[in-house]
């Protein structure tokens, strides 16, 4: 029996892992990639008897090899946020989805742990750009002011790290990242006794955004980004810090891709939520959920029906 964690390398799939394993420890193969490689239930062949974790991805997108591991006798407990499809019911699938705008995998988790391990929910939510949901749990738990900016921060770098077109684009692997948060049983523990890991992404960070104010704006809302590796690693976090500093209004970040196209990240206007995967599901590799979403692909010459359609949706 082969026991496999499969998980976004965002903030929030890191996040939920690492309260499960602190509840349920076990060894487990991990599974991730880059924010978006999604499909991840093609990377394995899960057999008769095995245990399958799968979080923060969507289930629409990984359905057919959900469907394998099923058929092969694999138990499957999936966690996540995103538009899910057509839940399967099979007696060897424990399914938890929530698709509401204002919820994360970490935060469903949390909810399934009874605040077990709630700082680590709030860094999440935090991290995946839902100040609100972050800020109401963090006076359920009784957070200072101090202590919250700290795990905002914190998420945000995180999930700052999972950006990018490869893992070479990384300052950490996914996988790796993990590991090093995991033993933790709160974010702030991992702060003081691996302030090397803060200090690498906040540096990067630091020097990525920077660069990002170069942005050439391609029509009201939506910015092109360098053909460049720092452009690919701030794109998810300069599309959330726009969102912020402008909640009226919805926001398009395009970055070059490997494909010869762009990557598109796509915020919803904060004051609404709404309207992000609507947009990104009428392309081919688009998906998300109604606050954030993003196309994987988009071709050259889609970018102007893109931008119709953006301008159209919001």
């Amino acid at each position: 029996m082969t026991a496999y964690d499969i998980f976004n390398g965002d903030a929030d799939g890191i996040c939920a892992l690492v309260q499960l394993r602190l509840n349920d420890p076990r060894f487990a193969e991990l599974v991730t990639g880059v924010k978006r490689d999604i499909n991840l239930l093609e990377k394995i062949s899960p057999k008769s008897g095995d245990h399958l974790t799968v979080l923060d991805i969507s289930m629409k997108t990984n359905m057919n090899g959900l469907h394998r591991a099923l058929d092969n006798g694999a138990h499957v407990f999936y966690v996540d946020h995103h538009n899910a499809g057509d839940i399967p019911k099979h007696e060897n699938l424990l399914a938890v989805i929530d698709t509401r705008p204002t919820i994360c995998t970490s935060l469903i988790v949390n909810k399934f742990l009874q605040n077990a391990h709630a700082e680590w929910a709030v860094m999440a939510a935090f991290g995946d750009n839902m100040q609100e949901s972050a800020i109401t749990l963090s006076a359920q738990i009784h957070l200072t002011s101090e202590q919250c900016e700290k795990l905002k921060i914190f998420g945000e770098l995180v999930n700052y790290n999972g950006y990018g077109s490869e893992i070479s684009d990384l300052h950490f692997k996914p996988a790796d990242l993990y590991t090093l948060l995991s033993p933790y049983q709160s974010p702030f523990d991992c702060l003081t006794e691996r302030p090397e890991i803060y200090d690498t992404l906040a540096t990067g960070l630091d020097a990525d955004f920077a660069k990002a104010k170069s942005a050439q704006n391609l029509a009201p809302s939506i910015m092109l980004l360098d053909d460049e590796k720092w452009a690919r690693r701030v794109s998810g976090y300069y599309a959330n810090w726009l969102a912020r500093q402008n909640p009226d209004h919805a926001h398009a970040i395009l970055t070059y891709n490997t494909q010869g196209g762009y990557t598109v990240s796509v915020r919803a206007a904060q004051n609404t939520l709404q309207g992000a995967s609507d947009l990104c599901d009428q392309f081919p590799t688009g998906g998300g959920r109604a606050g954030a979403a993003g196309i994987n692909h988009l071709p050259q010459d889609q970018l102007d029906t893109f931008i119709k359609a953006f301008q159209l949706a919001f």
